[in-house]
C-alpha cells in the first residue's frame, strides 16, 4: 500500500461531520479544544478556533486521570506528535518531521534547549516531570517569530501547575499519590502541599520514581538493562503585590541516576551505557503588571537560571578503561513581552529576549585495574560561551471577518569556543525571520486560513565543537558553520458546531543550509566511521494533519488524530532521515460523573522510506520499521476526597517499536494508580 496515497486518501473519513470534539465553553481533555484559550502561537490570549495556525492542546486532567508514564509519553496522545524514544529515559518529540534542536521546547515561557542540544532525538524533554504539568500546547510549523531560533518544525510549551489566591480564609490543602505497573515497571510516589490566600500563593510538590526494566511484546520480552530511578521536587509562590502587579517565584529540580542506553548494551559490545546523572534545574521569576495605557495593557519580564547536567559513564567489553563524561551547561536569561491593544482591533505584542550560555565539559578515562584516571578533551570545548540576544514584534489585527497575524524577529548570537582543534573561534551568525498568517471567519464555528512562517537554527555548540562517538559515528569538530533556514506554508481548516469539531491542515516547508554529518571517506576512529559537519543540504518536507472529536451523546465522546509527512533530501536525492511513518489515534471516553470509562488506539504505518543514514542506524530493522497498532483500556472512580485509576496496556501483547527508537515499545500490562486529596 503506498503510504502517501493512504494518508491523503483518509482526508474524505477525518473531514466528514462526524469529526467533532465538544459543545463549545467545554474542556477536552484527550485533545484540543477550539474554544480553549492558547497563547503559544501568537504570544496572547486567543481562542484556539481564532488562532490561524495549527495548535494542539493537553490539560492537566489527562495526567491526572490517565497517568502518563512520562512527559513523552503524554505528548504522544496529541495530534501532529510522534515520539521517538533512544533509551527508556528518552522520549524526543517529533514535529512537522523535525526533532532535536530543530524543535522548540518552553516550559513556562522559558527555553529548555540550549547551545548543547543536538541534532536528531534527544532526551530533554523527559526531564520535565510529567506530575507537574498544567498544560501542554503544541504550535506546528511556527514559532521562530514568536520565540527564536529552533522552532523550525514547530514550538511545544509545558505550563506547570500553579498555585491559585482565595477570596476568603487562608485555604490549606493537599495530596499524596501513587501508582504501580504490573512487573515493577513502575513504582511512583507523589506529594503536593498548597496555601492559598488573598495575596499570596504556594505549591510545592515532590516525587520519587522508580522504573524496572521494561517488558516489550510477545516475542521481545524484558529488555536489560533500561530501568533507572527519579526524583524531582518543584515549588512556585505567587505574590499579589499590588492589584495590578503579581510576582511568580518558582525552582524546578529532577534527577535521574543510572539510565542505561539500552540498544548501545545490545547492539554495540558495550560492557556499560549510561546516563548518570542527568540532571535539569530551573528558577525563575516572573514579573506581571497590568498597565493602562493603549501602549501598555500588560507587561511580563522573566528571570531565569538554568542548569543541566548530564553525565555519561562507558565500558566495552573486554576493556579495562572506564570513560566517564560530563558536560554541564548553565544558562542565564532575561526576557520581556508587553501587549499594546491600539484599537479594539488591532493588538500587538513586542518585546526582547536574552539568554547566555557557557558550558563545562570534561571527560576522565580511569583504569579499572589500577585505579589510574587520565584527564581527557571532553565532547564540547570546555569554557565555551553561547549568546543569544533578539528583538521581535508581533501585530494582530481583525476587521470584520478577517484576522491578519504579522510579524519579525531579528537575533543575532555571538559564539565563543577555545579549542585545541579548532583552536580560538569567534561567530557571530545573525537571522531576520518573519511571518504572516491570514485568516477569515466563516461563522462563530468555522475559519480557514493560510500562513507563511520563515524559521531558523543558528548553529550552536554541539555542531561546532563535538569531538567523540554519538550514536554509532565519531564525529570532529565544524567552524564557520551558517543558520539552517525554512519557509513554511499552511491551509488550514477548523471548525466547532455543537456536538463536533475538527481540524485539518495541508503544509509544505522547504529546508536549505541544513547543517548534516558529511562522511570522511576512508577515516575511522576507535572502530567508528568519522563525520564532520556542513551547510549542505536542501530539502522539502509536506504533509497533512487531522484531528476530529464527536460527542455521540451527552456521555459518550469519541475523538482522534491523523499526521502524515513526506519528506525528501533534494541534495542527496534521497527520502529526508528520521521522517516517522503515517501514524495517529483514536480514543472512545464515556464518562458519568464520578466514573469514566476509555477504549484507545495508537498506531503507525510501516516506515520503510529510508536515507542512507537511516540504513546505517542500528536502531532502524533492515528494511525499515514494521507498522503496529496497539490497544488500551482505562477507567476510574472518584469521591471527594479520593480518585482510583487503572490501564490496561497494549492488551493483544503486540511486539512493537516507535520508528528510529533504539527499545521497543511496551507489552501487555497493567497499572493502578491512587490518588488521595484533602
Amino acid at each position: 500500500m503506498n503510504l502517501r496515497n493512504t494518508c491523503f486518501g483518509l482526508i474524505g473519513f477525518f473531514s466528514l461531520p462526524a469529526a467533532a470534539q465538544q459543545p463549545a465553553g467545554t474542556t477536552d481533555t484527550v485533545g484540543e479544544s477550539l474554544r480553549e484559550v492558547v497563547v503559544t502561537a501568537q504570544r496572547s490570549k486567543q481562542q484556539n478556533i481564532y488562532v490561524p495556525y495549527s495548535v494542539s492542546t493537553l490539560s492537566a486532567q489527562y495526567t491526572k486521570e490517565f497517568h502518563p508514564r512520562t512527559s513523552p509519553d503524554a505528548l504522544m496522545s496529541m495530534p501532529g506528535v510522534f515520539v521517538q524514544r533512544t533509551n527508556l529515559g528518552g522520549g524526543s518529540p517529533f514535529v512537522r518531521g523535525l526533532t532535536g534542536n530543530q524543535t522548540l521546547i518552553l516550559v513556562d515561557g522559558i527555553r529548555l534547549n540550549n547551545s548543547t542540544f543536538r541534532y536528531g532525538p534527544n532526551q530533554y524533554l523527559n526531564t520535565i516531570d510529567a506530575y507537574t504539568i498544567r498544560r501542554v500546547e503544541v504550535a506546528r510549523g511556527t514559532g521562530s517569530v514568536q520565540y527564536g531560533t529552533d522552532a523550525m518544525g514547530g514550538v511545544i510549551q509545558v505550563f506547570t501547575k500553579e498555585p491559585s489566591f482565595t477570596s476568603g480564609k487562608p485555604v490549606v490543602n493537599g495530596m499524596l499519590s501513587g501508582k504501580y505497573m504490573t512487573g515493577g515497571m513502575e513504582k511512583t510516589a507523589r506529594g503536593e502541599a498548597q496555601y492559598s490566600g488573598k495575596r499570596t500563593a504556594l505549591l510545592a510538590g515532590i516525587s520519587k520514581r522508580d522504573f524496572g526494566d521494561i517488558r516489550g511484546g510477545d516475542t521481545t520480552g524484558k529488555q536489560t538493562p533500561s530501568g533507572y530511578d527519579e526524583w524531582a521536587f518543584d515549588i512556585k509562590a505567587r505574590f499579589l503585590l499590588k492589584k495590578n502587579i503579581t510576582l511568580l517565584l518558582a525552582n524546578q529540580f529532577l534527577q535521574q541516576q543510572h539510565v542505561p542506553v539500552y540498544h548501545k548494551v545490545q547492539l554495540e559490545n558495550y560492557r556499560l551505557n549510561e546516563m548518570d546523572p542527568q540532571q535539569r534545574f530551573l528558577g525563575y521569576a516572573k514579573l506581571l503588571v497590568a498597565g493602562h495605557s493603549v501602549w501598555n495593557k500588560e507587561t511580563e519580564i522573566t528571570i531565569s537560571f538554568q542548569q543541566g547536567l548530564e553525565g555519561r559513564n562507558s565500558q566495552k567489553n573486554g576493556s579495562t578503561i572506564l570513560r566517564k563524561e560530563k558536560d554541564r551547561v548553565r544558562t542565564a536569561g532575561i526576557t520581556a513581552d508587553i501587549l499594546s491593544a491600539f484599537t479594539r482591533n488591532w493588538t500587538a505584542n513586542s518585546g526582547m529576549e536574552i539568554y547566555m550560555d557557557k558550558v563545562a565539559s570534561n571527560r576522565q578515562d580511569v583504569n579499572t585495574v589500577s585505579g589510574e584516571a587520565t584527564a581527557k578533551r571532553g565532547l564540547y570545548p570546555d569554557a565555551s560561551v553561547y549568546g543569544n540576544y533578539s528583538l521581535y514584534s508581533l501585530q494582530h489585527f481583525r476587521y470584520g471577518h478577517w484576522l491578519l497575524d504579522a510579524g519579525l524577529r531579528f537575533n543575532t548570537f555571538s559564539v565563543r569556543i577555545r579549542d585545541t582543534s579548532l583552536g580560538n573561534v569567534r561567530i557571530t551568525p545573525s537571522a531576520l525571520v518573519g511571518n504572516t498568517a491570514l485568516m477569515y471567519i466563516l461563522s462563530q464555528q468555522q475559519s480557514v486560513y493560510i500562513t507563511f512562517s520563515s524559521g531558523y537554527r543558528a548553529p550552536n555548540v554541539d555542531d561546532m565543537g563535538t569531538l567523540g562517538i554519538v550514536d554509532f559515528r565519531y564525529e570532529l569538530p565544524s567552524a564557520g558553520l551558517r543558520p539552517e533556514k525554512s519557509a513554511h506554508t499552511e491551509l488550514g481548516y477548523k471548525i466547532q458546531h455543537k456536538g463536533f469539531s475538527g481540524t485539518a491542515a495541508l503544509f509544505y516547508m522547504h529546508l536549505s543550509d541544513l547543517i548534516t554529518r558529511v562522511k570522511e571517506e576512508g577515516q575511522v576512529i576507535n572502530g567508528y566511521p568519522v563525520y564532520r559537519k556542513e551547510n549542505s543540504e536542501a530539502a522539502f518536507i509536506r504533509g497533512a494533519e487531522f484531528s476530529i472529536s464527536y460527542q455521540v451523546v451527552k456521555a459518550l465522546r469519541v475523538n482522534g488524530g491523523l499526521a502524515c509527512t513526506y519528506g525528501q533530501n533534494l541534495t542527496r536525492n534521497e527520502p529526508l532521515r528520521r521522517m516517522p511513518p503515517m501514524n495517529g489515534r483514536l480514543m472512545t471516553l464515556y464518562r458519568e460523573t464520578d466514573w469514566y470509562m476509555a477504549a484507545e488506539m495508537q498506531f503507525a504505518a510501516k516506515q520503510n522510506r529510508l536515507a542512507q543514514g537511516d540504513k546505517e542506524d542500528n536502531r532502524i530493522p533492515v528494511g525499515g520499521t514494521p507498522g503496529w497498532a496497539v490497544y488500551h483500556l482505562y477507567g476510574g472512580y472518584k469521591t471527594k476526597s479520593v480518585q482510583f485509576s487503572a490501564g490496561l496496556q497494549n492488551i493483544f501483547n503486540k511486539d512493537y517499536r516507535t520508528h528510529g527508537s533504539g527499545i521497543n515499545g511496551l507489552g501487555r500490562s497493567g497499572w493502578i494508580a491512587v490518588s488521595f486529596q484533602w
